[in-house]
């Protein structure tokens, strides 16, 4: 395996050093002498003199001299100083850059490391990193020839010599630009005789421009289009548009009278036959029914009046036989009244939206005036998958949503897939090699036959037939195939761990041989044999260490302590779709298949110790600058590593409402999460669906959804900080009337137009200063310069006259700019430990550091500064995912989310303290958010109060009266009254309701009790919090889908709910016991106790369920708490004396034995 460094650029050759004098035992240095070379495109410099061949070693010796000055003649490009095709270069380049590893970091090297593979398997796809090739022809080199994107030979020259990158560029620097083989010339390729596709698009960019400035600039040259010629008259060339009938008279569009008069709008016209087709938008919002959403809004109003009137009662009724009875009631009662309405209040408008994928198919993927060919409009996505930990999160659940992603149905040269892997594990690296090697079969099948779901996992599993709506013929063949390959691609999975720690042993082994060897040949005849101590490190396949994480920690090489890493597994597609050769040697018949693949990037950002690292946040960070540098998409989809696209339209769908009118006001599209593998009866509520059907949906209709963590549409700029366009073009203070108002406006208008949309900060005045950014984000040219293009790219099409902040039709059609290794050496350095020091990232720019729940308070600061988001809920579900059945791990999981809630309440994010650019019934919600864990304080206590109720033989009111029970009727009625017209417009079941109220209540008095105190150790004494995360993985019985559900494992947080269930059924013994043995019964307060602790007890039932685990497989706990509990009732019922004959006292005596 090669390697490479990146070194500080020398395209200033006239540095001088301050060594003056040889050193001894070198030849003396040459004299002075004028070096001859050619720029390059990444800007360095290529030498021409053939004496030159030195090592670098001695070349950076022979700059270090002070006695004289080497400059460099800059030798412009010229018929006859043109030694390479372009074309062929910058695919050399890309090829170099697939097959290498980039490593680096902190105070090290940035290296590419070429590598012959980087898995044991074969790579066959000309895409893959590692992708087998011929060999070079040169003598004594092993390297592999070029090849272009069909995995073909490229041949510079006539005599089809075979030659690698490498030797290619050593050709061309030193050897005269001749070829190896023939000894001739290297010929230019003829302009005119190249492809249209592949000629220049545009004039050599001016001195200084940056790669970004120049994509911006040719994407805004297709603005011409809509303009007038420069002269100021109508230039018909530009809008001459050949229709499909034939040439002649009325085959052309021509403008009408006036029809570019100068107005308000520049000038910018359609031609009035363009725009006769009535314009269509991408999404509508689906209003509910008058007839569910009216008497919902009523009910609410006429519950809030009952429930301030019954407060009221019971705040003048008191109980003055047991007055702390009725004070912690009351108190209790009255908490769960405002948390009812911190609730309630945002669901006063909810709505449903829906798409129209025919239309956005027909405005950026049919050909018309502005694209002629057809090419995709559409911007590019960029989706991250983030692992940390290959033991919790199985590489194979991983590797199907790699392959869910790369077979999506979305325009391959405008996606890109990166995965980041937190832990750096060789196991994750060669996971998604395997995954990108049999992607190569996958994708094209699932193109050939359409797919759904496009998770190779999941497809096989289904239960539905596979044929049905199959129509071609060799469907049942390719299937088949394709299944026999998955289910040796999934051994080759599972048994990575082993392949990788037998490889390491044997190398291991090697190493130890070796240095015995070297010790015994330096050793001398009396010096004793010191035992051998080698470094068991981790081995690539190629025979090289891991830079990440070893098996056995080593400094450097561990999960908090290693190098930056970053592999393109899979090369950037080409422009064109890619077709097969026909050959009937290949597994499947692809023809007419597009068989590129999407581009595929592990990253493995650097960790040191001493640095804060942010956990999931901070890696989500990195990999927005990583792609932001490599790919630039304006928009980012995140998923975790165990959520897929169920969907393979579902990115179309989320891009119907960023391309909308008034799309470039939305930071993000929520979709609902789905979840397989949940048991039927869904005991602990794991599909949450009360919350992503009924909040969701609400939250919907002010200012959009919360951010949940996966399966969300980002628009990039929205991440870094920005304000939403237009956000300064009305002010809301009564003052605005003034002489400031007028001047921001002029402010604006002198604003350059690519920074209008690109504002950040509350002040009305503050313009856009480019030089700021550095201190935003970071000192890499290339990620700022990244900015402008990313706003530029995701604003909607400028095709009606209501769409403010457009772009030009056809201005994404250009192709990409190819990837070369200066740009993923500056990916290596975005992704350092140290890179955020001093930046605001975390703070303002990106994911937010300071909380468990990272992605609940990112979208609050989007929505702080006046963005907006929308819930895309489509007919089959966009993304599916796991979710923990087992009782404690779901109790984990709530702690974490719960942990997360108060320390946004504790913090700066709370909704107390939120700008005045946010709604109020969205403020609302987002204070229910932080203040939600609070009510099992009030929850655990009123939990308690029946058994008191019992045990005292008091109740919480003096007597069981009409009043109270007309009020506790009509709360309960309207209760289920506002739960069935719930019910009828998210179309949720009446189950799903009943098991979120059952696990409200378990969760209440469990997980959100730990959060509670967890937040406030943190407040008071700065306890960090720690979470451990969600394992991916299924349970031991692999004949049961469902194995995990039954497995008991002990926690803490099982303390107070078992608590609850033994002393509310020992106090409904000691009532009944009491009531039967008493002079007087007192029935009605025995039934007042005993109904509330059937309420409770019911709410709990799932709980106690699960701790009875496998039905015939009872745990011993279970018998243990039984005797436990019978002994307990068995002293009680003992100590209850019976009353006597002359005693009057209700309920007779109780004391405890």
């Amino acid at each position: 395996m090669a390697s490479k460094k990146f070194l500080p650029s020398r395209s200033n050759l006239s540095t001088a050093s301050d060594a003056s004098e040889p050193q001894q035992g070198k030849p003396p240095l040459p004299p002075p002498h004028v070096t001859f070379a050619r720029r390059t495109s990444s800007g360095r410099y290529v030498r021409y003199s053939r004496d030159s061949r030195d090592s670098r070693d001695d070349l950076d010796s022979e700059l270090s001299s002070a006695e004289y000055m080497n400059y460099t003649v800059h030798i412009p490009p010229s018929p006859d100083n043109m030694p390479m095709d372009p074309s062929i270069s910058q695919k050399v380049e890309e090829q170099y850059v697939s097959s290498s590893l980039f490593t680096g970091g902190f105070n090290s090297v940035t290296r590419a490391h070429l590598m012959d593979k980087v898995s044991e398997s074969e790579a066959n796809h000309p895409q893959m990193a590692g992708a087998k090739g011929s060999s070079c022809a040169i003598h004594g080199c092993d390297g592999k020839a070029m090849s272009d994107e069909r995995g073909q030979d490229v041949l510079p020259c006539e005599c089809d010599f075979k030659i690698c990158r490498d030797c290619y560029i050593d050709a061309v620097k030193t050897g005269g630009a001749v070829c190896p083989g023939c000894k001739e010339p290297y010929n230019a390729a003829d302009l005119d005789e190249m492809p249209e596709d592949r000629r220049p698009l545009s004039l050599p960019p001016p001195a200084g421009m940056s790669k970004m400035e120049r994509r911006l600039s040719l994407m805004k040259s297709t603005k011409s289009m809509l303009m007038r010629s420069q002269t100021g008259d109508f230039d018909q060339n530009r809008w001459l548009f050949e229709t499909k009938g034939t040439y002649g008279y009325g085959n052309a569009i021509w403008p009408k009278e006036g029809a570019f008069s100068d107005d308000k709008d520049d000038g910018i016209h359609e031609p009035e036959e363009l725009i006769s087709k009535p314009w269509r938008p991408l999404t509508r919002k689906l209003r509910i029914p008058a007839a569910v959403i009216s008497p919902y809004r009523l009910l609410i109003f006429v519950r809030m009046v009952v429930l301030s009137l019954f407060l009221m009662w019971r705040i003048k009724h008191k109980n003055k036989d047991a007055i702390w009875l009725w004070g912690m009631s009351v108190v209790c009662e009255i908490w769960f009244a405002f948390s009812w309405l911190l609730d309630q209040l945002p669901k006063f408008n909810p709505v449903n939206r829906s798409t129209d994928l025919a239309v956005l198919k027909e405005k950026f993927e049919t050909p018309g005036p502005y694209n002629p060919t057809g090419k995709s409009d559409l911007p590019g996505i960029d989706v991250f998958v983030s692992t940390a930990d290959p033991e919790k999160e199985p590489p194979l659940v991983t590797s199907n949503t790699i392959l869910s992603i790369l077979a999506a149905d979305y325009p391959v040269e405008k996606l890109a897939c990166y995965v980041s892997d937190d832990g750096g594990a060789l196991l994750t690296f060669e996971a998604m090699a395997e995954a990108a090697s049999f992607a190569n079969l996958w994708v094209p099948f699932c193109r050939k036959h359409d797919i759904e779901p496009r998770n190779p996992e999941s497809y096989f599993n289904l239960k539905r037939d596979p044929y049905k709506n199959k129509v071609r013929p060799d469907f049942v063949k390719d299937r088949r195939r394709v299944k026999r390959e998955y289910d040796e691609f999934k051994v080759r999975i599972n048994g990575l761990p082993d392949s990788i720690r037998r490889r390491s042993d044997a190398y291991h082994a090697r190493e130890e041989i070796k240095a015995m060897k070297m010790q015994r040949q330096n050793a001398r005849d009396d010096e004793p044999m010191e035992p051998i101590k080698v470094r068991k490190a981790t081995w690539m396949a190629d025979g090289t260490h891991w830079p990440g994480t070893w098996l056995h920690p080593a400094p450097e090489h561990s999960k908090g302590d290693h190098a930056g890493i970053i592999q393109v597994m899979l090369k950037p597609p080409s422009d064109e779709p890619l077709q097969v050769i026909a050959d009937e040697t290949k597994l499947l018949d692809l023809a007419d298949v597009d068989i590129r693949l999407p581009l595929l990037v592990y990253v493995s950002r650097e960790k040191r110790p001493g640095y804060d690292h942010n956990k999931k946040a901070g890696a989500m960070n990195a990999l927005v600058r990583a792609s932001a540098i490599m790919s630039n998409g304006p928009f980012i989809l995140n998923l975790d590593c165990d959520h897929y696209i169920y969907n393979s339209q579902a990115m179309r769908e989320g891009m119907c409402f960023m391309m909308d009118r008034g799309g470039d006001r939305l930071c993000y599209v929520q979709f609902p999460q789905r979840f397989e593998g949940i048991d039927p009866s869904d005991r602990y509520a794991n599909h949450n669906t009360v919350f992503f059907d009924v909040n969701m949906r609400a939250l919907d209709g002010l200012q959009g959804p919360v951010y949940v963590g996966t399966g969300c549409l980002f628009r990039r700029i929205a991440l870094y900080g920005f304000d939403p366009p237009r956000s300064k073009d009305h002010n809301t203070g009564f003052c605005s009337c003034c002489l400031g108002h007028r001047k921001r406006k002029a402010s604006v208008a002198n604003t350059p137009e690519e920074n209008r949309a690109l504002r950040m900060g509350d002040d009305d005045d503050e313009e856009m200063n480019l030089a700021s950014f550095p201190k935003k984000f970071g000192n890499s040219s290339f990620l700022v310069d990244s900015i402008p293009v990313a706003e530029f790219q995701g604003r909607p099409l400028a095709d009606h006259p209501a769409v403010k902040n457009g772009r030009p039709p056809g201005a994404l059609t250009i192709p990409r700019d190819l990837l070369d290794a200066s740009t993923v050496a500056e990916a290596i350095s975005v992704i350092s430990c140290w890179y955020e020091d001093k930046t605001e990232w975390g703070h303002r720019v990106g994911w937010i550091y300071g909380s468990v729940t990272e992605d609940v308070v990112t979208g609050y600061r989007m929505h702080n500064r006046g963005w907006k988001s929308v819930y895309c809920v489509t007919k089959r579900d966009a993304f599916r995912g796991t979710a923990p059945i087992n009782l404690t791990d779901r109790l984990h999981q709530v702690l974490r989310w719960a942990t997360g809630s108060v320390e946004i309440f504790f913090s700066r994010n709370n909704a107390l303290l939120a700008s005045s650019k946010m709604k109020l019934l969205q403020r609302i919600a987002y204070l229910n958010v932080g203040i939600y864990p609070f009510t099992s304080v009030f929850l655990i206590v009123y939990c308690f109060l029946p058994a008191l109720s019992l045990f005292s033989g008091q109740f919480i009111v003096q007597t069981l009266n009409v009043t109270f029970l007309v009020y506790l009727l009509t709360i309960t009625l309207t209760l289920c009254m506002l739960a069935i017209l719930e019910i009828r417009w998210s179309g949720i079941e009446l189950e799903e309701w009943w098991r979120n109220e059952q696990f409200w209540l378990i969760g209440g008095t469990s997980a959100h009790l730990a959060a509670v105190l967890q937040g406030l150790l943190k407040v008071i004494a700065g306890i960090e919090i720690s979470f451990t995360l969600t394992s991916k993985s299924a349970g031991d019985d692999l004949d049961d889908e469902f194995a995990d559900l039954y497995i008991v494992k002990w926690t803490s947080l099982m303390i107070p709910p078992i608590t609850i269930i033994m002393v509310n059924l020992v106090a409904i013994a000691v009532g009944f016991s009491r009531t039967i043995y008493s002079t007087i019964p007192q029935w009605s307060k025995l039934l007042g106790g005993v109904f509330f602790s059937f309420w409770v007890l019911a709410h709990l039932y799932p709980f106690a369920k699960g701790l009875m685990g496998r039905r015939g497989r009872t745990p011993t706990i279970v018998y243990v708490w039984s005797g436990l509990i019978s002994i307990i009732i068995s002293l009680l019922w003992v100590a209850i004396k019976p009353p006597s004959g002359n005693n009057s006292a209700i309920g007779g005596s109780f004391q405890f034995p």
